[in-house]
């Protein structure tokens, strides 16, 4: 029986480690907090938001547990603002299947006792370099799952793969109760998106917390200096809550009924902070030139703006997993992981990263084209109208970014999407979306509301 180390208890670690122990491998976890200490002492460390694709592994592998329980995330519904006070358009789309997202504390309880059940063997300790060294010697594979932790500088920057070199965003993440678990007018429970094109973005997130059930996981994305970029001082999740609903009333008063009575879910339920988007080099090199292998942040650190960053780690924790009970009892040496690592990039990892990049930067021309042709989704029917349908592919990017991505990058790719959509001419589709955003132009310049579907 071949032994595994797997370094880290969030998300990717752990589906590893159970994929690999249900394989029948002798697999040793490394977390530097126990199970309750994740559940009562920690924060979350993202929204951890999981689309169809990558919820199927976490099914195949019995962890599904907060499946019933969840609220079920059918789709997103997106304003678009140029400026402060311009809704220029929405979108309504739906998915064909739902989206969970669970608190990553309850879940890492959960499926770090699940694994103990299982025979894994669990050692609670903060491991250093020097200490990794060791564990290298003491096993066959070393797997590090640590997240965005020191032990990533071990992992080279891949500069021709990484489009940043600093962060895009300054993030704050804050999990909320009191808001309804809908929107008025909107006939699905989406994310709530709303981007400003100067200045960010706020999105709201249904979310299963580990002590209060359905709730809402609130984020900021803000571009540095702009009037979002308001959290750096914040001393406590209370506070950020207040400053939260203060830019929801000044900046999207459509939002604040909805938000006004939201208080902080739990005192560690919170996040401030702020990391450059990164692809690393799949094989880090310890001191006595052993090697280990890299899985989820650690090798692709995703900004939460596309909602990818569990999405991404499922599916590198599955073909991980593959590759590993593929290669039988050969050696896991440097070509093995880097090859590993080059089948995911290749299948998923590429366009993941290159959508979730497109989301950080202005609107293309290709992906305005987009946006006006679905103008006039509402949502009410999967894909009854070609609006809808081009909508609905938007959402589903989410789930497999290799569907409408190219179109987000080509004029030519954009025009045949919105043909195949929507069944008519593309120049036809744009104009008949751009009169209706011009009406709802005209509107607001007469002090109206701007009359989008479900706005």
């Amino acid at each position: 029986m071949r032994n595994i180390a797997i370094i880290g208890s969030g998300q990717a670690g752990l589906l590893a480690a159970h994929g690999l122990i249900n394989a029948g491998y002798r697999v040793t976890l490394y977390s530097d907090r126990t199970a309750d200490q994740w559940l009562n002492e920690s924060r979350p460390t993202g929204t951890a938001a999981r689309f169809h694709l990558s919820l199927e592994y976490e099914r195949e592998l019995g962890l599904n547990h907060w499946e019933k329980a969840a609220p079920k995330g059918e789709g997103v519904h997106l304003t678009f603002s140029p400026a402060k006070d311009n809704r220029l358009l929405t979108l309504a789309g739906r998915l064909k299947d739902y989206f969970l997202a669970i608190d990553l504390r309850l879940q890492s309880h959960r499926w770090m006792n699940d694994f103990a059940a299982k025979g894994g063997q669990i050692e609670i300790e903060n491991v250093t370099v020097p200490r990794l060294d060791d564990i290298a010697a003491g096993h066959e594979l070393t797997i590090v799952a640590a997240g965005r932790a020191d032990l990533c500088n071990l992992f080279e920057r891949d500069a021709a793969r990484s489009v940043y070199d600093k962060p895009q965003r300054n993030l704050t993440m804050i999990v909320t109760t009191g808001g309804k678990m809908g929107f008025a007018g909107v006939p699905f429970l989406p994310v709530k998106f709303n981007f400003f094109a100067p200045f960010g973005e706020a999105f709201y997130v249904p979310y299963f917390h580990k002590d209060h059930g359905p709730t809402w996981n609130m984020l900021i994305e803000a571009k540095p200096g702009g009037p979002l970029d308001r959290f750096a001082d914040c001393k406590s999740g209370d506070q950020a809550v207040e400053i939260y609903k203060q830019v929801i009333k000044e900046i999207i008063p459509w939002d604040y009924d909805w938000a006004k009575d939201m208080q902080l879910a739990d005192p560690h339920g919170w996040l401030v902070g702020r990391f450059a988007p990164t692809v690393r080099n799949p094989v880090g090199r310890l001191p006595s030139g052993r090697i280990v292998a890299a899985l989820g942040d650690t090798a692709m650190s995703l900004d939460p703006v596309g909602g990818q960053g569990a999405n991404n780690g499922n599916k590198m924790a599955r073909n991980l997993v593959e590759s590993i009970v593929a290669r039988k009892d050969r050696p896991f040496d440097a070509q093995w992981m880097t090859e590993t690592f080059e089948r995911f990039y290749a299948r998923t990892g590429r366009i993941t990263y290159t959508f979730n990049n497109i989301l950080l930067e202005p609107i293309t021309a290709a992906g305005k084209m987009l946006l006006m042709a679905q103008y006039g989704s509402d949502g009410r029917v999967r894909g009854s109208t070609g609006q809808q349908r081009i909508a609905d592919a938007f959402i589903e990017n989410f789930n497999d970014a290799n569907g409408l991505t190219p179109a987000f990058l080509d004029g030519a790719t954009a025009r045949a999407a919105i043909k195949e959509k929507t069944g008519m001419s593309w120049p036809f589709a744009v104009v008949r979306g751009a009169l209706g955003v011009a009406r709802g132009q005209i509107r607001q310049k007469l002090g109206r509301e701007p009359g989008h579907p479900v706005a």
